[in-house]
């Protein structure tokens, strides 16, 4: 392992630009994760990082890989692979960020759910940095859209997850497609054998670093509570009345569970979502957005649709259901109490789930705080309701529209402030944008009868749905 002579981003060997640019994004200190590996990285060494998700492992590899670009050479020089769609959606906006020093830094994103000929399309124009899942990225190179010669960074991204998911083989396939003489960064939660042997095939004398992979329990408070089977559903309504947490993660083993506890919640007047296997990608992605831009208050999910999911600053995470394996009950809960922030993990167990809270136990090396249910009183005020409501604009990328368009259209044209707009997203085709709930309406009313960039648009609110 390499130490960093000081854990400030301003001592790492970067351009003069990425500093000015990280200093305008905020970040000044590294995570523990970014020290440990960044100077070896940088040095072109190839690396094996051990770190939970939201250790800040995305700017680790990003910088690095950045740092090797060459902008006036319109080739893939570096590939990430990730084990979900979210993931690679989140990893591609990261870089792009940490890109804004550089010129023209194009990053395409290879996933499925979507045609691969608007992928192929922009591959064909060139890139410098793919994000990718293992599949569809296996498939465009099968057909010559996608060409490696070029590649100097290889990414393996949640390693872990990506052999848990089946995706050995298609590893193992990409990366025979990529130069020897290339850098291999590998980022993995946890270190199972299958990872091992991995980075003994493809990685040639790694740097190991490692920091906590357990969480730390001054940032995140566990509670459980003892419920019969048919008190389930209605205590996560109690706990989300008494706590009030701005946002909350509720993970059900089944779709079935997911289903019913949004229907009681929605009527309960809680502005909930569901995620799941059954979803459409339209649903899925409209779903994701309202969630981390803050116009809904709780999303529940399976552990599978949950997979990459990376969330900042969530508040509360609710296990409605006993994880079937001890490391799941980890990384469920570890998402919330990220950089920083404290959080609140908040556990349901039935007697006959207490063999499976014993495994968990185990596992973290601590006995478990046990909570009664009396103590679930409201709080005093209103039902707590999201702060934003997302709108919903039919133009996207394919329409040349930019955050930038559609802020001012809202701001310059309309003379909303800008505290009252929050989180834009763009896809292909449609846009979605965070508006304060008080004017939401309103918002959409007046987008109908404005333009953005010189066209008329179609907008709608996107309301709650079991």
């Amino acid at each position: 392992m390499i130490p960093a002579a000081s854990n400030r981003f301003d001592t790492l060997p970067l351009s003069t630009a990425t500093h000015e640019n990280l200093r305008r994004l905020g970040y000044l200190e590294m995570t523990a994760i970014q020290a440990a590996s960044l100077p070896a990285a940088l040095q072109g060494r190839d690396l094996i990082a051990q770190a939970k998700t939201g250790s800040g492992k995305t700017a680790a590899f990003a910088l690095a890989l950045l740092a090797k670009l060459d902008a006036r050479r319109f080739a893939v020089q570096a590939l990430v692979l990730c084990p979900t769609r979210e993931l690679a959606d989140q990893v591609t906006t990261e870089i792009r960020r940490l890109a804004r020093a550089a010129d023209n830094i194009k990053v395409v994103t290879l996933v499925g759910g979507v045609p691969l000929r608007g992928q192929s399309n922009s591959l064909a124009h060139g890139a410098h940095v793919v994000v990718g899942t293992p599949g569809r990225v296996l498939d465009h190179l099968a057909r010559a859209h996608l060409q490696l010669d070029s590649l100097t960074t290889l990414v393996l991204d949640e390693a872990d997850r990506m052999l848990d998911m089946g995706f050995a083989d298609d590893i193992a396939a990409v990366a025979r497609q990529c130069p020897m003489q290339r850098q291999t960064l590998l980022f993995s939660a946890t270190y199972p054998e299958g990872i091992a042997k991995l980075a003994a095939q493809f990685l040639r004398e790694p740097v190991t670093v490692k920091v906590q992979a357990q969480h730390d329990s001054e940032q995140i408070e566990q509670r459980w509570y003892e419920v019969r089977q048919e008190q389930r559903l209605p205590t996560v309504a109690a706990l989300l009345a008494h706590l009030r947490p701005l946002s909350t993660l509720a993970f059900c083993n089944t779709k079935a569970r997911c289903r019913e506890l949004v229907q009681l919640l929605q009527a309960q007047g809680y502005s909930a979502l569901a995620l799941h296997g059954d979803l459409e990608q339209r649903e899925r992605d409209q779903v994701l957005v309202r969630f981390v831009n803050g116009s809904c208050s709780v999303l529940v999910a399976t552990d599978v649709a949950a997979r990459g999911l990376d969330i900042a600053g969530l508040a509360a995470v609710i296990n409605v259901d006993v994880a079937n394996e001890p490391q799941a009950h980890v990384h469920r809960i570890g998402r919330t109490g990220r950089a920083g922030h404290s959080g609140l993990a908040l556990s349901l167990a039935t007697p006959d789930e207490m063999g499976a809270v014993g495994r968990i136990e185990q596992l973290q090396g601590q006995p478990s705080v046990w909570h009664p249910l009396s103590e679930l009183t409201p709080a005093p005020g209103d039902r707590l309701l999201p702060a934003m409501a997302t709108v919903h604009i039919q133009a996207g990328r394919k329409d040349k529209i930019r955050a930038g368009d559609v802020l001012g259209a809202l701001t310059a044209d309309l003379g909303y402030t800008r505290e009252q707009v929050g989180k834009i997203d763009i896809n292909e085709f449609a846009t979605y944008v965070a508006v304060a709930r008080p004017i939401a309406h309103e918002a959409v009313s007046r987008l109908n009868q404005g333009r953005i960039k010189g066209r008329a648009v179609k907008a709608r609110l996107l309301a709650d749905e079991a």
